[in-house]
């Protein structure tokens, strides 16, 4: 008996490990296929189960799925709506895992172990991708690894009374709700549906469950693995938490619906799967993808109802936190590094669109001598601070996560965040020249400050090809985008002489002369900063002359 219960245990450790492996490399491989459908994420319900159901077969696990939908939901970047879709279509994509499992019924399971070889060889290849796809097999091999370690355990020959515990125990517990919550308990113990599915696959299979027992063990695991869900969502935000009470919302009222029918009509829903499909194995994996494909049908249409209750539920609170907050990125994200990666990308865009309108407004203030803008250059200018702490250190979590490629992705992010950040300090500088100018009653002259418009906006237009760039990746635009710095190089030399003339006219005043020669100095010192962001996309982790090198070597 104790040998029984340590192959169980081992079999169950490399199942769920073969799981894993299997998740993560898939997950790692089909990094670009995430994003692509994460980006077509739209309001209509059918685009929404298509997207969560995809995403779910690639990374195999709906936990991981709902976990980062929440992710996205903390952070203000999908709506409830559009989250309840994509969790009902996680709940289809999940039975991927249940019919792969089932696939042993078929006599094919030494023959696909050996993949785990297969996969540990490529692991020890350079190549990135060859060793995610090793990753990949050598997870697809355990999994059966697992199963057969799972079975020796469940041989009537070698240990019968593993079998008649098990069967025993069922014969026990052989009441529908007693079944659900065993069900239920397993699954978020191991937090993980489609491990706690493989496993009761693999029981029927060897005849230590009977597939009327199977049935409700299998409900009961779709409300165990919200447990998952709800954890994440512990000191997130209202939204997230009302997510996390959709999924089990839909999960339950799903396992309620078939509970009542297979207790009224147990014994010909076991008739009619016997009848339609051979083997044990592959009739509870296509129940579980029945279910699953049901429930998301019944309720598809009442995805508002879904979210009205839980609004009602969990109310929004009296007074909303108004502390800074990252905007596109949340901790939850990091399970899923494609999509952490995705969204810090996101999160810089927007701090540049903040830097870009706070030096617009600067240059403006500055002039004009205005200072009607200094609050919201000020309110700006503390979001481009916290954005570039706050992101530095998620990013920081992030880097062990990737691979190769990403890692030098990440690098290009902390300098582009920097130069961002170096920008706002600017325009707040022209800010405070503006200020200090009303204060002390000086201003520029009318050829001063049209001097100081036509450099703010080649610098403008410099700003919008330099984000253009690092949101696309178009390295097309450098060579415009290095000509206007040569312009904006040419006018500080420019600006400076005509100044000194106009000094020695006397057509401008002395005292505002320095202010002028630090404006001057502060415009050519953001062109600078938008060249690094563009050239970023050339030599993450090197610096501007390096980047500018590499492009000239490559035409």
């Amino acid at each position: 008996m104790l040998q029984a219960i340590l192959l169980l245990l081992a079999g169950v450790g490399v199942f769920i490990a073969g799981m894993n492996m299997l998740s993560s490399g898939l997950e790692k491989s089909a990094g670009g296929g995430l994003k692509k459908m994460l980006g077509k994420i739209s309001g209509n319900r059918f685009s929404g189960v298509g997207v969560g159901a995809g995403v779910t077969a690639i990374i195999q696990s709906s936990s991981a799925t709902s976990v980062m939908v929440i992710g996205f939901v903390n952070a203000g970047i999908m709506t409830l709506f559009q989250a309840t879709a994509i969790i009902m279509g996680a709940n289809i994509g999940t039975t991927i895992t249940g019919v792969i499992v089932s696939l042993k019924s078929l006599g094919i399971s030494q023959y696909m172990a050996t993949l785990a070889f297969v996969g540990v060889m490529m692991m020890f290849f350079n190549k990135d991708k060859i060793k995610q796809i090793g990753g990949i097999l050598c997870g697809f091999g355990l999994i059966f690894v697992g199963l057969d370690v799972m079975g020796m355990a469940f041989d009537p020959d070698t240990h019968p009374e593993v079998t008649t515990f098990f069967t025993n125990l069922f014969e026990t517990i052989d009441f529908p709700l007693l079944l659900i919550l065993c069900g239920a308990v397993f699954t978020a113990l191991i937090q993980s549906s489609s491990a706690a599915t493989g496993i009761f696959i693999m029981m029927v299979g060897t005849g230590a469950l009977t597939l009327d027992c199977a049935l409700f063990l299998v409900l009961g695991s779709n409300i165990g693995t919200c447990i998952t869900a709800i954890l994440a969502c512990l000191g997130a935000n209202v939204n997230a938490k009302r997510t996390a009470l959709i999924h089990l919302t839909f999960n339950v009222i799903g396992t309620m619906v078939f509970t009542i029918f297979l207790w009224i009509f147990k014994d010909g829903a076991v008739r009619l799967l016997q009848g339609m499909i051979a083997k044990p194995e592959m009739q509870l994996a296509w129940f579980h993808v029945i279910f699953n494909v049901t429930t998301t049908l019944l309720l598809l249409p009442f995805i508002k109802q879904l979210v009205l209750l839980a609004t009602k539920v969990i109310p929004d609170k009296k007074k909303e936190e108004t502390h800074l907050q990252l905007k596109y990125v949340d901790d939850l994200l990091l399970k899923t590094p494609p999509i952490a990666i995705m969204q810090a990308k996101k999160e810089i865009e927007y701090m540049s669109a903040v830097a870009k309108e706070n030096f617009e407004n600067s240059v403006v203030a500055l002039c004009d001598s205005k200072t009607d803008d200094e609050k919201a250059i000020r309110d700006g200018e503390e979001i481009i601070d916290f954005t570039n702490k706050a992101l530095a250190k998620y990013l920081i979590k992030l880097s062990p996560l990737v691979d190769n490629v990403d890692e030098r992705a990440i690098g290009s992010y902390f300098h582009v965040l920097n130069d961002v950040e170096r920008i706002g300090d600017h325009a707040e500088n022209f800010q405070k020249i503006a200020s200090q100018m009303k204060e002390a009653g000086l201003s520029f002259s009318e050829t001063a400050q049209a001097e100081l418009k036509e450099m703010g906006d080649k610098v403008m237009q410099m700003f919008v090809i330099a984000t253009e760039t690092f949101a696309d990746a178009d390295k097309g635009r450098l060579s415009r985008l290095t000509a206007l710095e040569n312009e904006v190089d040419e006018m500080k030399k420019e600006l400076s002489a005509r100044h000194f003339a106009r000094l020695a006219e006397g057509k401008c005043k002395m005292e505002a002369s320095a202010y002028f020669f630090s404006a001057v100095a502060g415009l050519e010192r953001v062109a600078d900063h938008l060249v690094n962001v563009g050239y970023s996309v050339l030599n993450p982790t090197g610096s501007q002359s390096e980047a500018r090198q590499s492009g000239a070597l490559n035409g």
